[in-house]
């Protein structure tokens, strides 16, 4: 996730901390690349809160009474000294952030490697299309100056075509914010076009906005019409193979749908890729809150295959 960085770009004028999880073994509350920003009377984010966390804020705060760019490491076992029932070990820095060494920031896009370097009282970064990420441990001798450290910018986002504005589309439009998803958004009616995000489209040219759609998008098909789900439905298997093809519907729906499919020429393997109903399955309720939730469950397990 690249939120952090987001934070970083919005940097308010006063003296602020960073912490960051270098990284982590066994049981933690957080992983590697977790950061969180402190100041001396707030917080931004968190590394999973505890007496890790209250401890980790409690060195942040110290440093700002330290020139900017000083930095400490400090290893946690989380059971015997913080009396975490975890059980792991955490690797964290913290540093007191110089904003005249933020230039990085230009450069900071997700799919891009980060360079950290130790420095005597300074840490420097750069970012580099192309570099190989270097393995840190929680264990053995800590990072001093003059140790490099290289890690993802942040993870790709899944490219979300979300097909409807109403009440569902709505909801999952809203609780995808701060999700790891790039969502475009279309409705073909003239009505929805002033909610924002939502892109005017027109019912000939709706199933076109999938012609360049990457092959690890997902695809979520919610509209108010049943022909206008068809057409998408169809648009998105016929073409190249995409990660996801979820359709909203009954069963009813859903069993037409894939015989027309069937009939329409999409075959076997392109119509196993339709998941429908779509949503994790279990999730009991027709709540706009409850699907979209369940939606964005789903297609969140699709990081792990």
């Amino acid at each position: 996730m690249t939120q952090w960085i987001g934070w970083l770009r919005h940097l308010p004028d006063r003296p602020t901390a960073m912490i960051s999880l270098l990284a982590t073994e066994g049981s933690a509350p957080r992983g590697a690349g977790t950061r969180m920003l402190v100041w001396a009377e707030g917080q931004e984010g968190t590394i999973g809160g505890g007496q890790l966390e209250l401890r980790a804020i409690e060195q942040a705060r110290a440093v700002l009474d330290l020139p900017r760019g000083t930095w400490r490491v400090q290893d946690y076992p989380l059971g015997p000294l913080l009396g975490q029932c975890c059980g792991g070990r955490v690797r964290l820095m913290v540093e007191h952030l110089d904003p005249a060494a933020l230039d990085w920031l230009h450069d900071a896009e997700p799919g891009r490697m980060l360079e950290t370097r130790l420095r005597d009282g300074a840490v420097t970064r750069a970012v580099h299309l192309r570099e190989t990420a270097t393995r840190q441990s929680a264990r053995g001798e800590r990072p001093v100056a003059g140790a490099r450290m290289v890690e993802p910018v942040g993870e790709r986002p899944r490219p979300l075509y979300l097909f409807g504005a109403g009440h569902v589309g709505q909801a999952i439009a809203r609780h995808a914010v701060g999700l790891p998803f790039q969502l475009a958004w279309f409705d073909t009616r003239p009505e929805e076009a002033a909610i924002d995000g939502v892109t005017l489209v027109s019912e000939e040219t709706v199933a076109d906005c999938l012609a360049d759609a990457p092959a690890d998008a997902a695809v979520a098909i919610l509209t108010h019409d049943h022909p206008l789900d068809y057409h998408l439905a169809l648009a998105a298997l016929s073409g190249k193979p995409l990660t996801f093809v979820g359709l909203i519907g009954s069963s009813t729906k859903i069993a037409r749908f894939r015989s027309r499919l069937a009939a329409d020429g999409v075959g076997e393997e392109a119509l196993a890729r339709l998941t429908a109903p779509i949503g994790l399955p279990g999730v009991r309720g027709k709540e706009p809150d409850v699907i979209a939730i369940s939606v964005l469950a789903q297609l969140l397990t699709l990081r792990a295959e």
